[in-house]
């Protein structure tokens, strides 16, 4: 086996797992939300994920090894975009995660959470129209074929559970998230701004957890199983295997394909864990989300052939 062939199969093999521990952390979130609200869930996961990444931060500033002269010139280049790319990435971080905090809580389950959640991908090249980016006429049949899965996954009686209506903003929030990242990642260190980022949203979400929620010390040690599940697994350990993944493979479109299947995961997490078996009609619009997920990654060429 050839040196690329290793690195592409330990880059799969990271970027899978990354994909199963984000999966499985709808069901931390879904029994988290059994104890404690969703602004004190999201508060300490997040703060807790801020601190968890800050030994990734030195081992990966250990591991670059740059010089004097290097550090200098990306500092005053950096200092502006990390401030203020934390800041609003941070902002959007926290509505994203406060909404799909309050949709898991008000009765989403994590598969059916998972999937809508994923459509971001789908969001993000209709938001990039805003930024005069043109957009490949598959995308709109992926857009169709997606609302028709979203249709039979979530609409029932004609209508929508204002659950499942709050993941789907959560994922307008974070094609927001990922746009500005994308503006934003070029000029920073990415893991010092992810760090950051979950430290402004957790900041964000306490205010609101304080004058609204009750932030019981019990309740609160109920739930530590899953606020650790995803503030250290979910934040520190799997964003750390995404990044030495996408390193490893230098494949862009077929990393972004494990990932997705983060979505998948979520799904059999929740069968595993909380029985949540779904419908074959949430099968059949499961199915349909996931297929124009997918064929919305493949680059034109590969679409083509």
């Amino acid at each position: 086996m050839t040196t690329e062939k290793k690195n592409n199969l330990t880059g799969s093999i990271m970027l899978m797992i990354c994909a199963i521990v984000w999966g499985s952390s709808f069901v931390a979130q879904t029994t988290g939300a059994e104890y404690v609200g969703p602004f004190t869930f999201i508060a300490l996961r997040s703060l807790l994920g801020s601190v968890a990444l800050i030994p990734v931060i030195f081992i990966m500033g250990a591991l670059k090894k740059k010089n004097t002269a290097e550090i200098a010139e990306e500092n005053s280049k950096g200092k502006k975009f990390f401030l203020l790319g934390g800041l609003a990435c941070g902002v959007c971080l926290c509505f994203a995660s406060v909404l799909q905090q309050m949709g898991i809580d008000k009765g989403t389950s994590p598969g059916k959470a998972g999937f809508i959640t994923a459509l971001y991908i789908l969001l993000v090249p209709i938001f990039s129209i805003a930024l005069k980016k043109k957009i490949r006429p598959v995308i709109w049949l992926c857009v169709a074929a997606s609302l028709v899965g979203l249709y039979l996954l979530c609409v029932t009686e004609n209508s929508i559970q204002s659950s499942d209506f709050y993941v789907l903003l959560c994922a307008a929030c974070y094609a927001v998230h990922i746009l500005i990242i994308d503006y934003v990642s070029p000029h920073v260190d990415g893991v010092k701004l992810s760090s950051m980022q979950f430290f402004i949203c957790g900041i964000m979400a306490s205010v609101p957890m304080l004058l609204n929620e009750e932030v019981s010390l019990e309740l609160i040690k109920a739930a530590a199983p899953s606020i650790a599940y995803s503030g250290i697994m979910s934040s520190g350990v799997a964003y750390t295997l995404q990044i030495l993944g996408q390193q490893k493979m230098n494949q862009p479109t077929v990393a972004s394909m494990i990932m997705s299947l983060e979505s998948v995961f979520a799904v059999i997490s929740g069968m595993i864990v909380l029985n949540q078996i779904p419908t074959m009609r949430e099968a059949i619009g499961c199915v349909l989300m996931f297929a124009a997920i997918i064929v919305a990654q493949l680059p034109e060429k590969k679409l083509a052939k």
